[in-house]
């Protein structure tokens, strides 16, 4: 195959002296990294941590917005109204630009976290007021959007850029959704079978389905969660993997 692809990861996740993931290890893998805004998770001194080190890295930088929620990780639905959450998402997005520059670096993107990000993937009213954010705030910054969601549908209608990215360590429904977590076989583990499923859906042109349904996108760009134990050893075999493909593995956005 003769294609170029992102590949990103979730970080600058902890808060305060409580750690999450490896960001360090996993910034030696990726080409993009989506940066917590103090909502979810994160704080000033670990995102211009992470800011800084990407940038040392020649890592691309994005805005990773989501729920108020530290206790939950952003993975719950909260009730806020549609002109809540624009503008706690244009809120984060200010956040990180300003902590991007601080640290030397240029956001460059915006990817929704969590309960947030899925409900911009499956409500319309609620990829428009994240959009509506994004393009207030800075219409430059790319929308890096689930496949197949509203947001990647409807970011084109509002002037703006978008990159369409699928998850490595998660399944898939026949309408293109996420698998529930709390269900059985949503989050993947095992590094081999991964790299093998995302070489399919690359070849085919896709979303692969757990029931094998194939799903036709573009996919601009594949995602890592790095909250979880083998996050490091999926990245590296999926990078490894896609390069001996013949993939370049290059961020959409720049370093």
């Amino acid at each position: 195959m003769t294609l170029t692809v992102d590949l990103n990861s979730d970080m600058g996740e902890g808060f305060g002296p409580w750690k999450m993931g490896d960001d360090a290890a996993m910034l030696d893998i990726v080409t993009s990294a989506n940066i917590a805004c103090g909502m979810h998770a994160g704080d000033p001194e670990v995102m211009a941590k992470t800011f800084g080190e990407a940038k040392t890295k020649g890592v691309a930088v994005g805005a990773h917005p989501g729920y108020p929620d530290l206790f939950g990780f952003g993975r719950r639905n909260m009730p806020f109204t549609m002109g809540e959450t624009e503008r706690l998402i244009a809120y984060q997005i200010g956040a990180a630009e300003a902590m991007a520059v601080y640290a030397g670096h240029q956001l460059t993107f915006v990817k929704l976290h969590g309960a947030l990000g899925n409900l911009g993937q499956q409500n319309r009213d609620v990829a428009m007021a994240a959009l509506r954010a994004i393009k207030a705030v800075n219409p430059k910054l790319i929308c890096l959007t689930i496949a197949l969601g509203e947001m990647d549908r409807l970011a084109g209608e509002m002037g703006l850029e978008k990159k369409s990215e699928i998850f490595a360590d998660r399944a898939y429904t026949d309408e293109g959704f996420l698998v529930d977590r709390k269900l059985p076989g949503a989050v993947l583990h095992d590094a081999n079978d991964i790299a093998r499923r995302i070489l399919a859906m690359l070849e085919q042109g896709g979303v692969i389905t757990a029931s094998g349904k194939l799903l036709k996108t573009p996919v601009e760009s594949i995602c890592v969660h790095s909250d979880t134990p083998d996050a490091v050893e999926i990245a590296r075999k999926l990078r490894a993997s896609l390069e001996a493909a013949g993939i370049t593995v290059k961020s959409f956005a720049g370093a």
